[in-house]
């Protein structure tokens, strides 16, 4: 084995791997956009608004009071120019008729005889001028941001029908360990299996993309020629593959070998934390298109939710052309020891009631050993222990965010200095 990387280091190789493999942009609809990363910045088509537009439900008027209302302007229309000592009824949204002076708001008018209206304008415009929000080709956002549900409708409002954006990889997961049970209650020296049910749906959060049809694949045999027929067949068809187990030396241990077989190149090849230490990042040549990936997890769960994080995300972040955020910091409410000369990542539970300007309180976990799962379904990240020390309650420490919301999550700091969650 090499000696292993920095748990820093590991996560910058990650990254610059994923930056240099980042496939082409390509051009989807608003409505297949979502948790994609913008490849262009996003800007208007025309100016925002467009026209100028009526703020408030009541009059356009032109010149002084009384006014004869000549008509309506809704949404939608345009209306003719006003003359002087004119109205029209204007709805929210509708555009001004040309000679506009003032908007009268619906509840500061009134009614007078033979279809005159009178009303006091209030002192701030009702109305929307051309380019309030923005100018067209002005830069609303720059290249590298998450695609949400806000920036689709922000696209639609600047007039696009489309985004260019970087497609998210494909990705399989391949379960190593003839032990595993795939339902039912463990027993009789077999367990049941843990991370096939979960890594995919981790991989959807962070905005990689199934491959369609490619269940986990396994457990697979603990064979070598049958460990390297299933990675020949996930590097096929996904441009990033997780496996579990395997990632050790002992005698049915073949991952190392069988990537051997497939010519792989180590990016990493276990990593100076615990949990986890165990995990490889490696590239799969593949003939006539760009390499793949091969992240080996640990087959002990939370070690491979620490490799997941610490290999898995920093590469995805890169393969989207987004850069890698720097950590949140927290506060602990515990003390939590270190682990020697590796990196420890401590589950942690995060509370709000930090001081005002201090960050976020983290509880330590309880369940949180490497083959454990109950504490990590109980956190929101890990506090991250340098190597040869130990933290105290009260010591301010970095934060490793789990991807615990929607897909496309944004995979930043949690828990950033001002207190509020980002």
């Amino acid at each position: 084995m090499q000696e292993p990387l920095d748990w820093p280091e590991a996560r910058r190789a990650a990254h610059a791997a994923g930056l240099a493999a980042r496939p082409a942009p390509v051009e989807v609809r608003l409505a297949d956009a979502d948790g994609l990363t913008l490849a262009t910045p996003l800007s208007p088509l025309t100016d925002l608004p467009a026209f100028p537009t009526s703020s408030v439900d009541g009059f356009a008027v032109r010149g002084a009071g009384p006014w004869k209302v000549v008509g309506r302007a809704l949404a939608g229309s345009v209306p003719a120019p006003l003359g002087e000592g004119e109205a029209v009824e204007i709805a929210t949204g509708a555009m001004l008729p040309a000679g506009t002076d003032q908007v009268i708001r619906v509840e500061d008018s009134r009614s007078i005889e033979d279809g005159l209206v009178t009303g006091q304008p209030r002192q701030m415009p009702d109305w929307r001028e051309p380019g309030d929000e923005a100018r067209a080709g002005e830069e609303l956002l720059p290249a590298g941001t998450v695609v949400t549900p806000a920036v689709i409708g922000l696209a639609a409002s600047c007039g696009r029908d489309t985004l260019t954006v970087t497609p998210a990889p494909a990705a399989a997961v391949v379960i190593f360990g003839d032990e595993l049970l795939t339902s039912g209650p463990p027993g009789q020296g077999r367990v049941r299996d843990a991370l096939g049910p979960q890594i995919p749906a981790w991989l959807i959060r962070l905005g990689a993309r199934p491959v369609a049809g490619l269940d986990p694949r396994g457990p697979v045999a603990d064979t070598l020629e049958a460990h390297v027929e299933a990675l020949r067949d996930a590097i096929d068809r996904a441009d990033l593959v997780c496996t579990t187990g395997g990632t050790m030396h002992g005698p049915v241990d073949h991952l190392h070998p069988a990537l051997a077989s497939l010519g792989a190149r180590y990016l990493a090849n276990s990593v100076a934390v615990r949990p986890g230490f165990p995990m490889l990042l490696a590239s799969v040549p593949r003939e006539g298109r760009p390499p793949a990936f091969v992240a080996g997890l640990p087959g002990n769960p939370q070690s491979a939710v620490v490799a997941l994080v610490s290999l898995v995300v920093p590469l995805l972040l890169g393969m989207a052309g987004r850069p890698l955020p720097p950590l949140g910091r927290v506060r602990l409410t515990a003390p939590v020891r270190g682990r020697g000369p590796a990196t420890h990542l401590a589950l942690v539970r995060l509370r709000s009631d930090a001081e005002a300007g201090r960050p976020w309180l983290a509880e330590p976990l309880e369940h949180a050993g490497s083959a454990m799962l109950r504490g990590l379904a109980q956190a929101d990240g890990f506090a991250v222990i340098a190597p040869n020390t130990h933290a105290a309650a009260g010591d301010e420490v970095p934060f490793v965010p789990l991807p615990i919301t929607t897909p496309g999550w944004a995979a930043g700091p949690l828990a950033p200095a001002d207190g509020s969650r980002s």
